[in-house]
């Protein structure tokens, strides 16, 4: 498997992107993987749709974000990292106070150095994430007269999409194996860039192989919404020829891995 060449293109292509549940991002991911393997299929669902008891929310996109203190300075820019903001948050310009600021700012206090990851795709809100580092520089450096510019500049598209896609590999019967991944996160290697990278290195070297024993349905969804979409749209397929099915989740870390049993238990 060309594992290699897939690390290479996560890390320099595909880390720097910001990903979420719908927007530019994710088709920007979709469609460079697409790439590697011009067969795969890219599902568009418009935003508003129905999914069982769930509905697709509004296409999100973000163009900048940040925070400037009385200097000038922009001690938060989501252009030096895409983990500084809120997922999905609204947009806002705004002069705060320091307090304000920081009951909008979300740390990590046991992970110091580390950036939250914090979205609110299904309620309206906005926020900033840093380095516990830096929310303690502020709490330390600014008085509480001090204020704050903030600018976060997104905008959400009651006309957009949701978007996942799906590469098949026929087999010798019509019986599928789902290999599932999440597509839906900014810049965090193991959650989620480890999966998409282990998929497209089983995708190269199942299809250089001849035809497998079963046949091979390789799904980048975007997260819980993503899931729903993919089984909305496939029930009655799945319910035929479903055999089994692997979720290639955080799978860069300590090689540990969950069972799910279906609801009899009897399943592969």
């Amino acid at each position: 498997m060309n594992s290699n060449k897939y690390y290479n293109f996560a890390k320099n292509e595909l880390f720097p992107i910001c990903r979420s549940i719908t927007g530019k991002g994710t088709e920007q991911t979709l469609k460079k993987i697409q790439r590697f393997f011009p067969k795969l299929k890219i599902y568009k669902i418009k935003s508003g749709t129905k999914i069982f008891d769930w509905k697709i929310p509004e296409e999100w996109n973000i163009k900048n974000a940040y925070v400037i203190d009385k200097y000038q300075n922009k001690i938060i820019d989501f252009k030096k990292n895409n983990l500084h903001i809120v997922g999905y948050s609204k947009p806002i310009k705004k002069r705060l106070t320091k307090k304000e600021l920081l009951n909008k700012i979300y740390s990590l206090p046991a992970q110091s150095d580390a950036i939250p990851y914090v979205t609110s795709y299904y309620k309206k809100d906005w926020g900033f994430c840093t380095t516990d580092i830096v929310r303690k520089l502020i709490v330390k450096n600014y008085s509480k007269n001090d204020k704050f510019d903030v600018l976060i500049d997104t905008s959400f598209k009651k006309n957009g999409y949701l978007q996942y896609g799906e590469y098949f590999i026929k087999g010798k019967t019509s019986k599928e194996i789902i290999i599932s991944t999440y597509i839906c996160h900014p810049s965090m290697a193991n959650n989620e860039l480890s999966g998409p990278i282990v998929s497209m290195s089983l995708m190269d070297y199942f299809s250089k192989l001849p035809k497998p024993n079963k046949s091979l349905r390789f799904v980048f969804i975007p997260e819980t919404i993503g899931s729903l979409a993919f089984l909305n749209n496939n029930l009655k397929k799945l319910k035929k020829n479903f055999l089994a099915g692997f979720n290639l989740t955080c799978i860069g870390d300590e090689r540990m891995y969950s069972c799910m049993l279906s609801k009899y238990e009897d399943s592969i």
